[in-house]
């Protein structure tokens, strides 16, 4: 059979996706960075987000916007962690701020740590409390390290000190909290050997959680064990040709992972890495390049957005490409060894994208897509309507 014919059977047999837009949103500064979690513990997922000088929130249902803290630093604020990690429903929420990247040596002038202390009502101000940094925090996110530990992972984007991605490493951070937030909370190291550490991506494994770093020499990974993050093997070579600036990890099959990155730091290219035939194993994939029309490639998620059993990876890019557009796509698998794959647009033209999530935020079983757009001043929900 030839394979245009291959490729046409694959295209009408596969569900086709589709999603309903809603602005949220027209008023965002930049939206530096989206978390999802349940803010006001009615059981359902809030939109939270870190914008130019504000770190808001918007509930689930009817959208409002409620703003935690306001002017938290000179600099803007870059990043948010929200995560329910003692088990009452409700999250706890880390943000960073102080966005310095030139600055890569004077803490006062550059990065920032904070942990925001929820009011009784979560409408109104929350109350930050300031945790030991480094300069240029960029990126952060709350992993399980054992049962009942959770540990606030802090991704600077330079090493102290350094000058055009060379010079010391990056000092990756784990931060535990102690029972009062306003206690010293003690903080560990986990690495120091990379260099312009974009993002970072938690994946589960086994009962705990792995950190998955992305940035100029590749991807590095870490695990938890006998009260410690221990870099894992095999990955040395993962990505190192070409540098990551964004990596999530999904599913290629059952038991089976695929790791999408955006290549390189604020790159143009959307890569696959799919484990080989046979193989299981992250250190056994085999590169495959999907998009090159990116620019400034700036959100990635991967997730099962149409029911396939496997995942599909979803990016966007905040600067026009070629074509002199914007946007976000969608990339779906023929098979589990991504040997053929189709691009469906999500948003074309009005989404500068600067972040973008993923999460089933009206309990239906599909995930949805929220995106935050830079130039386009906006926060959008691209709702999940694949089989309606």
């Amino acid at each position: 059979m030839v394979p245009a014919l291959l490729t046409f059977i694959h295209l009408i047999a596969q569900p086709q996706p589709s999603f309903e837009q809603q602005l949220v949103d027209d008023q965002v500064s930049i939206g530096y960075g989206i978390a999802i979690g349940d803010v006001d513990g009615d059981g359902k997922p809030d939109i939270l987000l870190a914008d130019k000088k504000a770190f808001v929130w918007y509930r689930n249902g009817d959208w409002k916007k409620f703003t935690m803290v306001e002017n938290l630093t000179e600099h803007d604020n870059v990043c948010i962690a929200a995560r329910d990690i003692d088990g009452d429903g409700k999250v706890e929420v880390a943000v960073g701020a102080q966005w310095n990247p030139g600055e890569t040596s004077d803490t006062a002038q550059s990065g920032s740590v904070h942990y925001l202390i929820r009011p009784d009502d979560p409408t109104q101000l929350w109350t930050p409390v300031k945790l030991h940094h480094e300069p240029t925090v960029h990126r952060m996110r709350w992993a399980k390290a054992e049962e009942g530990r959770y540990h606030l992972i802090v991704l600077p984007l330079h090493g102290r000190g350094n000058k055009d991605g060379a010079g010391n490493g990056v000092k990756v951070i784990a931060y535990e909290k102690p029972d009062d937030p306003h206690l010293p909370w003690q903080h560990w190291i986990i690495d120091e050997s990379m260099h312009l550490t974009h993002n970072l991506d938690i994946h589960k494994e086994g009962e705990n959680e792995s950190v998955y770093i992305g940035g100029k020499e590749g991807i590095k990974a870490f695990s938890y064990s006998n009260r410690k993050w221990r870099a894992q093997n095999g990955l040395k070579q993962l990505g190192k040709e070409h540098g990551l600036g964004e990596l999530r990890l999904g599913k290629a099959e059952e038991h089976v992972p695929i790791l999408a990155g955006i290549e390189p730091l604020h790159g143009n290219i959307l890569a696959a890495y799919v484990p080989r035939t046979g193989a299981r194993k992250l250190n056994q994939a085999e590169r495959i390049v999907l998009d090159e029309d990116l620019r400034e490639g700036h959100g990635l998620a991967v997730a099962d957005f149409i029911g396939q059993g496997r995942d599909q990876i979803v990016a966007g890019w905040r600067n026009p490409n070629q074509a002199g557009l914007i946007g976000i796509k969608l990339y779906i698998p023929f098979n589990s060894l991504w040997e053929a794959w189709s691009v469906r647009a999500i948003d074309i033209g009005d989404m500068a994208c600067e972040d973008l999530a993923v999460a089933d935020l009206n309990g239906d079983g599909k995930p949805d897509i929220i995106a935050s757009g830079r130039s386009t001043h906006n926060l959008k929900i691209y709702w999940n309507r694949t089989g309606e």
